[in-house]
């Protein structure tokens, strides 16, 4: 397995090297010709299934990628533009992906404006999300891509507007970005209307929202710095960024209106970082919880706390909870035989990390547990930077789970292992 995964990501750099032999001469030409900053990578990943899943591939990720990130200050602003090129091995196809593409400019001292497709993120949680809830991709979190993959650029307007201590970010997506969720086609899941897990035998379609300037999104953040500590309020109007209703006419999901209100505090305590987030979920489509195709309204909460254990040995440790409401309406309206989600679900999460070898060698832990749930996902790391330019890194996606609804449960047949080499330029 091991000697597959190697082979695939070397082979990937050994074709890749006579073309990045010039890449520097280029970088420097695009500079001094037309002052654009050019950097990028090219990498190659590939992963295997640990148990067998007869409605899925044995391989979970398999792909050669291409990113160029380019940059160019224009007028009193910057463009920037940020591709990949994707060969995908495992869904057997070929994706040219705008990651970013952005004009920046600052027309007074206290305005900052970002026009077209951006990553956008808030918040104070550690790959747990409240008051963020823009678009991610959950199906390249678990099979092993990189972090940064994690999140899905919107086309979007944002206004950060500055006034001494205080910030206002507002954000206006003309048409939603909705996340790529777990839809059976390269990973199996709950399927709840069979009652059992499901891959590419049940692949889930959706009404995807396409009506621009009506299916829009808004969302803002207030946020102040009083004394080391940072203040924050959260809003957003929208709809749920994962299908979390179904269309009983046509069997497809569905992405119902919703509406969030939050705030947040991080500051420094007992030797590290402390943060506290709540917010609440307002299911506008299902505001008394009796219609069992929609998913309820919710209060979320999460309590964190990061510091430094010893030189190059960090801790971080999180507490999270999802509180169901009209949890009586909620229950009285499930079809016989389905199984009931708990009005509370308690989340802990744990990650250390470790830096070895002078800082080359990065070995990182991140684990989700649910007691509530009795399940949890482990994700083991390690990343070696043999050179500036090239870095190995390999790790695992890991899920367990006593039942086969609950959220980390359903993935239990989709743990994996994966190797990944990256030439950056």
């Amino acid at each position: 397995m091991l000697r597959f995964l190697s082979l695939f990501a070397a082979t990937l750099l050994a074709l890749a090297a006579p073309a990045l032999a010039g890449v520097g001469e280029a970088q420097d030409y695009l500079f001094e010709r037309f002052a654009v900053e050019a950097h990028g990578f090219v990498e190659g990943r590939g992963g295997l299934r640990l148990d067998r899943d007869q409605a899925q591939r044995d391989a979970t990720i398999g792909e050669a990628r291409l990113q160029l990130d380019l940059s160019r200050f224009l007028g009193d602003g910057e463009l920037r533009l940020k591709t990949d090129l994707l060969a995908d091995g495992v869904a057997e196809k070929l994706d040219l992906e705008l990651r970013e593409a952005n004009y920046q400019f600052s027309p007074h001292p206290d305005l900052d404006i970002r026009l077209g497709r951006q990553v956008l993120t808030w918040g104070t949680g550690d790959l747990l999300f409240i008051n963020d809830v823009f678009a991610k991709d959950w199906e390249s979190f678990f099979i092993g891509r990189d972090d940064e993959y994690l999140k899905l650029g919107s086309d979007a307007v944002r206004l950060g507007i500055f006034r001494g201590a205080a910030a206002l970010d507002l954000v206006y997506v003309p048409l939603v970005t909705h996340s790529s969720y777990i839809d059976g086609s390269r990973l199996s899941y709950w399927n709840p209307a069979l009652g059992r897990i499901a891959g590419r035998d049940a692949i889930m379609p959706d009404q995807r929202r396409n009506r621009i300037f009506r299916d829009s999104e808004y969302a803002l953040r207030l946020s102040s710095n009083l004394a080391g500590t940072e203040y924050a309020l959260y809003g957003y109007y929208g709809f749920w960024s994962t299908p979390e209703g179904l269309d009983p006419a046509t069997g497809e999901l569905v992405y119902p209106r919703l509406g969030v209100y939050g705030a947040s505090v991080r500051r420094p305590l007992l030797g590290g970082i402390s943060n506290l987030e709540v917010g609440y979920y307002d299911s506008r489509d299902d505001r008394s919880g009796r219609n069992p195709l929609v998913r309820n309204s919710e209060w979320r909460l999460l309590v964190g706390h990061e510091r430094e254990l010893r030189r190059d040995l960090t801790a971080g440790l999180q507490y999270y909870l999802e509180r169901k409401l009209d949890y009586g309406n909620y229950l009285a309206a499930l079809a016989p035989g389905t199984p009931a989600a708990d009005k509370h679900r308690h989340l802990l999460t744990l990650r250390l990390t470790r830096l070895l070898l002078q800082q080359n060698l990065r070995l990182s832990l991140f684990v989700y547990w649910s007691p509530s749930d009795r399940d949890a996902h482990f994700r083991p790391q390690a990343h070696y930077k043999i050179s500036d330019q090239l870095a190995v890194e390999a790790g695992a996606n890991l899920f367990s789970g006593r039942h086969d609804h609950t959220f980390w449960g359903q993935f239990a047949d989709n743990s994996n292992v994966y190797l990944g080499l990256r030439r950056t330029f």
